[in-house]
Order: structure tokens, then C-alpha cells, then sequence
């Protein structure tokens, strides 16, 4: 029987008890799950800890500007500190009336999703709190913020060569996890992959965050047809859009995105750009198996000493393949891994640098 919170959720919606007459009131995620499921072992402990208002208050002194890192669509992000002394990254749901039905389906999603997974490429739930009506989720906190911010030079050091590539293998990895199964039973497509939603560790790991839109995908099948597009424009599958056709390979155009950017250092859609070239792939996609023409796409913020030609064009290639129009000609994320293994080496002797600089495991 396929399982998920989502599954829960719509059958308790279609039961006559009366607990679903109010969707803000607080369950714990075990009530969230069917009854009949048999119960599985949580794979990390700490990931369905429950906390309250009062603690949310107190771990970011009231929401203060201080411990404000950011905003995206679900809402704010702060720092904040738990009792434990634990240093944690919490997100406040902030939506309009309107949006509050989809934002509790996302937040149930993501407890859900996060609380059955564990990989060094996926970004730790700590815990949520669902309040009254007020819903929180608590993270690791991923001290170098997200790719596109030191890409785009928010961050506070620019990144070199070998330090991008580990950022995409870190990140091809997170989503190879997600594909193959994982520890669900059934592949996860994360539908909301970005730059954006690649957190970075004090390392330079990548950890991959945010799964409001994630989608189990149904058992045996290898394609998910959906009536409403979700996603962020500038990454969705062109196949996805036309068709209404969700499926691993969907993912795979949104990372192939990513890889764009980390060689350019644009954004995957530049509204201050001409008309045609606000939008990343429709600009370089026709340049990137030209060795002569990719010079000049390459990120000018790269110091020409961190990387080789050979490498360069590798990686174009592969980014190439991963945002062709058709999704079966389109590489899987395990051989999106063992391609840039590939190059990470080539890049490293071209260079002659030490191989236990960059992490090849």
C-alpha cells in the first residue's frame, strides 16, 4: 500500500470524523499517518521532535531582525537557538488566507518526507511546531547559506573550480538519493530543485532543503500526471509544462540548470536582462558543446588557475544533456554522479593537485 502523509491526510478528509473539520489543529505527525500502515522505525530521531510557540519565540528572540537569514515562498527564515544550546535554522509560515490550505499540505509534505529520510545530501529536520495555527519547521542550520547567494556574490567568498564541482556532486548525490528509492520504498522527485534550495555547510557540502513540493511517485509507475505545474520558472521541465507529465527526469532539467549557473554565474532567469537573454538555457544552450564560444559563458569571477578547458567543457556537456527538451535524452542522476567524478579527476590532474583535496567517496 503506498503510504505518506498525503495519503493520510486525504483519507482522513474523506472519513466523517470530526478531527478534520479544522485543518489548523494540532496533530503529531504519528496522528498524521494511516492507521493501518504498519509501523516503521524512524530513520533519524530527532527529526519528529515537537516544539512549541514559546520555544520558537524564545530560540529567535521573537522573530528579532537580528536572526532574520531569509524569505521564500513559504515564508520567513531565522536563526535561532534551542534550549539544548543547538544552533538551528527555523522557517515561519507566513501565507495569505488564501494560501493557508496549501501551505499546511506543504508543511505535512515536508515533515512527512523529511522525518523517513537520511543522507549527508539532504538537509536534517530537526523537529517542527504546529501551534494553534501557527506552523514552523526546524532545520540544521547550513552556516554558508545557498548556492545562488555566493554565486551571485551575496555570499562572503567567491567559489573556485574544484569548490563548484563539489557543490554539484555533493548535490547530484542528494538527488540520486531521492531517485533511487531511498528509504521510502518508492523514488521522490523533488519537483522545487534550485540553487536556491542548495544549502552549503561550513565545508562547502551540499545538503539539499525544502520538499513542500515533492512528490512520491506511484508505486511501479515511473510517470505522475498532474493537473496544476509546480515549480519555479527558470527550472521546470519543458516536458513537465506541456504535458502535465511529472517524473525523475524532471528533477534532472532543474539540475541541469543548477550546473549553468555554477558555470556562468548567472541566474537561472535574469529579469534585468535583455528579452532574450533573461532566461539561462534559452542563452547558452546552443554554445555549450562549442569549445570556442564556451569561453565566453564562462563565470569571469573564476580564477583562470582553479580549472582546465577539458573540465569546463565536460561539465558543459553534461549540463547540455541534462536541459535537453526531450526527457529520455536526458542523463539519470547516478550517471550524472559518475560524470562528474569523472571530471572532478580530470580537473584535479590537469591541475596537479592533491586528489584528498576533493572528496571522490
Amino acid at each position: 500500500m503506498p503510504f505518506g502523509l498525503v495519503s493520510a491526510w486525504n483519507k482522513r478528509r474523506r472519513s466523517k470524523s470530526q478531527d478534520h473539520t479544522d485543518p489548523w489543529v494540532y496533530r503529531t505527525v504519528e496522528h498524521w499517518k494511516l492507521e493501518d500502515q504498519a509501523p516503521q522505525p524512524p530513520k533519524r530521531h530527532r527529526g519528529s521532535s515537537v516544539f512549541t510557540l514559546k520555544e520558537m519565540e524564545e530560540a529567535t528572540c521573537s522573530f528579532s531582525d537580528e536572526n532574520f537569514l531569509g524569505k521564500g515562498g513559504f515564508g520567513r527564515v531565522y536563526r535561532g537557538t534551542l534550549r539544548s544550546g543547538e544552533v538551528v535554522a527555523i522557517k515561519k509560515m507566513e501565507l495569505p488566507q488564501f494560501k493557508e490550505a496549501e501551505g499546511e499540505h506543504e508543511f505535512r509534505v515536508e515533515v512527512d518526507i523529511l522525518s523517513r529520510l537520511d543522507h549527508p545530501n539532504l538537509v536534517s529536520l530537526i523537529g517542527y511546531c504546529a501551534d494553534g495555527k501557527h506552523r514552523f519547521l526546524v532545520y540544521e542550520y547550513m552556516q554558508k547559506g545557498n548556492l545562488q547567494d555566493h554565486l551571485n556574490g551575496i555570499g562572503e567568498a567567491k567559489m573556485d573550480w574544484p569548490l563548484r564541482l563539489k557543490v554539484a556532486l555533493g548535490a547530484a548525490r542528494g538527488l540520486a538519493y531521492l531517485h533511487s528509492s531511498s528509504a521510502v520504498g518508492i523514488p521522490i522527485v523533488h519537483r522545487d530543485f534550485k540553487s536556491t534550495n542548495v544549502l552549503l555547510s561550513a565545508d562547502f557540502e551540499a545538503k539539499i532543503s525544502d520538499f513542500g513540493l515533492a512528490k512520491l511517485m506511484p508505486e511501479g509507475q515511473e510517470t505522475y500526471v498532474t493537473a496544476r505545474v509546480l515549480g519555479t520558472f527558470g527550472y521546470f521541465d519543458p516536458e513537465y509544462t506541456s504535458t502535465g507529465k511529472l517524473t525523475l527526469q524532471s528533477d534532472v532539467y532543474a539540475f541541469g540548470v543548477v550546473l549553468l549557473e555554477l558555470l556562468t554565474g548567472r541566474r537561472a532567469v535574469d529579469l534585468n536582462q535583455g528579452p532574450n537573454d533573461q532566461n539561462l538555457v534559452l542563452q547558452v544552450r546552443h554554445i555549450l558543446n562549442d569549445r570556442k564560444k564556451l569561453r565566453k559563458v564562462i563565470d569571469p569571477e573564476l580564477s583562470r588557475s582553479s580549472y582546465t578547458m577539458e573540465s569546463i567543457a565536460m561539465f558543459a556537456n553534461l549540463a547540455s544533456r541534462c536541459v535537453r527538451t526531450e526527457s529520455s535524452e536526458r542523463p539519470s542522476m547516478a550517471e550524472c554522479i559518475k560524470e562528474l567524478q569523472l571530471i572532478i579527476y580530470t580537473n584535479s590532474k590537469g591541475l596537479s593537485m592533491p586528489m584528498h583535496a576533493l572528496r571522490m567517496v
